[in-house]
């Protein structure tokens, strides 16, 4: 493994773990040349998923952009990297588990809103308003009207 700080190639691995489902190993190396260590992540290369696009155009599923979504939404709240790692491993891995090789966009962003409905309301509206394209402020408050409904199991009228 090349050293992302000094180029070299040689490293030793000081660590190793693997995540609950057994899934992924994320290894801690030092390099010998230079003495730094960083992280590496291993995990089984599954065959591609093309994601569908609303517009019927298919691009590759890219774990970092979803990575990224997700983060996005959660920006400056009490959310962790990990949770955040781990709704990334779920919904790819329920991906896989329910579609061979092409998902729709919609079943993306569905799973994540459900994910980020049980977490954090704040995130899960942001994250929803972007994915459902909200267009105005009475959008906004039938969202948030609903998500207050579904939590306090009553009727909440605005």
């Amino acid at each position: 493994m090349r050293c992302p700080f000094c180029q070299a190639v040689d490293s030793r691995v000081v660590e190793s773990r693997t995540n609950e489902e057994q899934s992924l190993v994320r290894r801690r190396r030092e390099c010998i040349e230079c003495g730094r260590r960083f992280t590496t992540y291993e995990r089984v290369e599954y065959t591609p998923l093309l994601v569908v696009k609303k517009d019927k155009t298919r691009e590759s599923f890219d774990r970092d952009k979803l990575m990224r979504g997700i983060t996005r939404a959660c920006e400056k709240r009490p959310i962790t990297l990990e949770q955040i790692e781990t709704m990334v491993d779920e919904v790819d891995k329920q991906l896989r588990v329910d579609y061979e090789r092409e998902v729709p966009t919609s079943a993306i962003g569905e799973r994540v809103m459900e994910l980020l409905r049980e977490i954090d309301g704040v995130a899960y509206v942001r994250f929803a308003s972007v994915y459902r394209e909200f267009r105005d402020v009475e959008t906004f408050a039938k969202e948030i009207l609903q998500l207050l409904n579904n939590q306090s199991g009553r009727k909440v009228e605005g």
